[in-house]
């Protein structure tokens, strides 16, 4: 940016105008609306298609709307979907062949434009999400174009949280629920004896083009302070925790523990939890023929390390159990991702708690990991 910030306070009129002008510069707005029993990511046309009065309620392998008294369209914790059904599809084709008359294939490529997304509702947490998929899929040596292309594209409006779920921690992992990064809009919702009404900042040059385009009221302090007054409430009413160790060197140090075993003998290798984690990035190859077999297609979509195929070699998987499964995914997730990206890969939003048939929770098993070390002074002596 050239100048500094923007602060503004808008209403809901403000936000379902933010909504209008950002269809109308050619975006795509995505954010949460209720269908089918859940706060979901769709297309948004209008700001009536916001959850107002809709919340969650949230523990795990439990996930339920529920109506609130106060109107609040961002009310809410995460929802099965993350940001990254967008900006890492879940299936994607990455090139088609057809054979020609003389017997010549021709191979042509995914050339599709990237679309123009706005997100409209993008949560702390999933804003360290994005950062994170940002330094896997497009700031390594080894760089996804098509992730480039998208995430290029995108208008970030955040939502500050003020209610956090009974799933959540992010305040354990520096994340939240104050905005901490780079965004286009941030907004924090403020309900109070003075109205409805966000206090917005812009932070980019098109985040303030965009925000004086809307319907406002100029920044006064009351709503400043209100609002930052709710997010630091916020902070200390986490529904979960993780324990206050250094998780990379409390993973290192508990390979072996018995809590392994414990967990093993709930978990049920589904997925579930890699799919629904915004950050999780594996994919696989999926080749494709027609009955002719004149046309073939390649796709990528997500794969999981709970698949036992996932590290199958012409010996067998390498990973054949489902205490080495898990383990494989919480280590990476909590500690060895450290040494490849230099972050952890968990960003506190509890999707794997909810979204886990079984309920397993990864604060739990962390907290459960570290009395195991502290009551035995050495990693348990369990084996895969």
């Amino acid at each position: 940016m050239t100048h500094q910030a923007t602060t503004a306070v808008i209403g809901k009129e403000g936000l379902a105008a933010l909504i209008t002008v950002l269809a109308e510069r050619g975006r795509t707005v995505i954010g949460p609306t209720v269908r089918d029993g859940a706060i979901v990511l769709a297309e948004l046309r209008s700001g009536e298609e916001l959850p107002y009065g809709s919340g969650v309620e949230l523990e795990a392998g439990h996930y339920r709307v529920r109506p609130r008294q106060d109107g609040a369209a961002f009310a809410h914790s995460a929802g099965p979907q993350s940001w990254k059904t967008y900006l890492h599809p879940q299936r994607e084709r990455q090139w088609s062949a057809d054979r020609g008359n003389d017997g010549a294939w021709t191979v042509t490529g995914n050339d599709t434009p990237a679309p123009s997304y706005a997100f409209l509702g993008v949560r702390p947490c999933d804003l360290r999400a994005i950062a994170v998929q940002d330094r896997v899929l497009a700031a390594g040596p080894h760089t996804d174009s098509r992730y480039r292309a998208r995430r290029a594209r995108v208008f970030l409006v955040v939502v500050e949280c003020t209610e956090p779920g009974a799933t959540c921690f992010c305040t354990s992992m520096g994340t939240g629920p104050a905005v901490d990064g780079a965004y286009d809009l941030a907004l924090t919702e403020v309900i109070d004896e003075r109205g409805h009404r966000f206090w917005a900042r812009a932070g980019s040059d098109e985040g303030v083009s965009v925000l004086a385009e809307l319907p406002q009221q100029p920044a006064d302090a009351g709503c400043a302070t209100a609002a930052r007054e709710l997010v630091a409430a916020a902070a200390g009413r986490m529904g979960r925790t993780m324990p206050e160790v250094d998780l990379q060197v409390l993973m290192r140090e508990t390979l072996h523990a018995d809590r392994w075993n414990d967990v093993a003998a709930r978990c049920l290798t589904c997925g579930n939890c890699t799919m629904a984690c915004p950050t999780c990035f594996c994919t696989t190859a999926e080749d494709v023929t027609d009955l002719t077999g004149d046309h073939a297609e390649r796709w990528r979509r997500w794969e999981s390390c709970f698949d036992l195929e996932f590290t199958h070699l012409p010996g067998g998987p390498v990973r054949a159990s489902g205490h080495s499964r898990y383990r494989q995914w919480a280590t990476h997730k909590l500690g060895t991702w450290y040494d490849q990206f230099g972050s952890s890969g968990c960003v506190g939003c509890g999707r794997c708690i909810v979204w886990c048939p079984v309920g397993i929770d990864i604060t739990e098993e962390a907290h459960a990991l570290n009395a195991e070390r502290e009551a035995d002074g050495v990693p348990g002596k369990a084996t895969p």
